[in-house]
């Protein structure tokens, strides 16, 4: 990721929750705590489809995300991009490879009947750091 300062690259790796800022439909800021991966230059989270941050999502897909290193409290990484593509997860197994990331565990264990899965798709376009 070239947009992702190299001494900041491994945040993506570490278990570290992501906090998501989109805008609602009023205009008012919405912020959620995700977890995130990443694959070919571009920082994935999951989402419902019945979730606002979805819907907020679609209508505009401006995002920032920042997490804190889990490490030292005083080391941070906030990523600001555009949601670039929204792919149907069916199958679960993004939220389950993230499952096992940040738990450890095979299979996501909050699965709601009914729940419709997507992994939304961010190109990182500009970054801010400390620590």
């Amino acid at each position: 990721m070239t947009v992702i300062p190299e001494d900041y690259a491994d945040l993506l790796d570490k278990i570290a929750f992501w906090h998501i800022a989109t805008t609602g439909p009023g205009g008012e800021p919405q912020s959620s705590p995700v977890w995130a991966g990443h694959a070919d230059g571009h920082i994935m989270f999951s989402l419902t489809k019945g979730r606002q941050k979805y819907r907020n999502l679609l209508a505009n897909p401006a995002i920032a995300l920042s997490t804190t290193d889990p490490d030292n409290p005083y080391r941070y990484l906030e990523i600001r991009g555009t949601v670039v593509r929204v792919d149907e997860d069916p199958d679960n197994a993004f939220i389950n490879s993230m499952a096992k990331k940040y738990m450890g565990q095979d299979e996501y264990p909050f699965h709601q009947p009914g729940d419709e899965r997507v992994v939304m798709v961010i190109e990182p376009q500009h970054t801010t750091q400390m620590g």
